[in-house]
């Protein structure tokens, strides 16, 4: 056998000793291998932890902040519902004058009817003595006539005046009640609006309290990576 045929036989031994020797190792990392590769894992959890919690946090600050919005939306709504209110008020204190107005003309008017009335059954009893004591055209037969007119005249203005004062009347009753029903919903609207902003006042609360878990979590996973990271600079670089 030839010198360079043993030295080749040599050379391959030695490369088929490299390649078992590198499979061996690829099977079966050291237990530095081991833990590098750990560290990498607990590494790459731990950003997705904290992506997570950052994505939670914003979640829950979108939340705390629409949540403000609602509270300042409510309460607008609620001083608004408040002057609503007021304003109703008002107008329910106006149309009660207006009807204890009407009532007390409708009365006066009611009165002054009555009064022509009766000065018109006397007109009546004065015309009929005159007509059988001096005739029905001597002149006192006259006067009672036009007085029996004119008393007539007033009794019907008196009339026309309690039938408007009637209107009135019943139109301010229409307005009182409309705006009754009108501040009785304002009302309604209000309270409503108050479960609102105590409402959103306890999601904000609650959502302040995830914000702040969320807080605690990424300061725990920054802690966590930090830590990792040291561990995996250790097991690359032992000493």
């Amino acid at each position: 056998m030839s010198t360079t045929g043993v030295f080749r036989r040599i050379t391959l031994g030695i490369a088929f000793a490299g390649l078992v020797a590198g499979g061996a190792w690829a099977q079966d990392p050291t237990p530095q291998q081991q833990d590098v590769q750990q560290d990498k894992k607990d590494i790459r959890s731990d950003k997705k932890d904290l992506n997570r919690d950052r994505a939670d946090r914003n979640a829950d600050q979108r939340d705390i902040n629409k949540d403000n919005r609602d509270i300042r939306s409510d309460k607008k709504d609620i001083r608004q519902d408040n002057r609503d209110i007021r304003s109703d008020k008002q107008d329910v204190r106006q149309d009660n004058r207006d009807i204890r107005t009407d009532k007390r003309d409708l009365n006066k008017d009611r009165t002054d009817r009555n009064a022509d009335q009766r000065d018109i059954n006397k007109d009546k009893r004065a015309l009929a003595r005159d007509d059988a004591k001096y005739g029905a055209n001597s002149s006192q037969a006259q006067a009672d006539r036009n007085d029996l007119h004119q008393d007539r005249v007033d009794r019907n203005k008196d009339q026309r005046d309690i039938n408007k004062d009637k209107r009135d009347l019943s139109k301010d009753r229409t307005d009182r009640n409309k705006d009754v029903r009108d501040m009785n919903r304002d009302r309604a609207d209000r309270n409503a609006d108050a479960k609102d902003l105590h409402n959103d006042k306890k999601d904000v609360k609650a959502d302040r309290k995830d914000r702040n878990k969320d807080q605690k979590d990424i300061n725990k996973d920054k802690k966590d990576l930090h830590k990792d990271r040291a561990g995996l600079r250790r097991d690359r670089h032992p000493k």
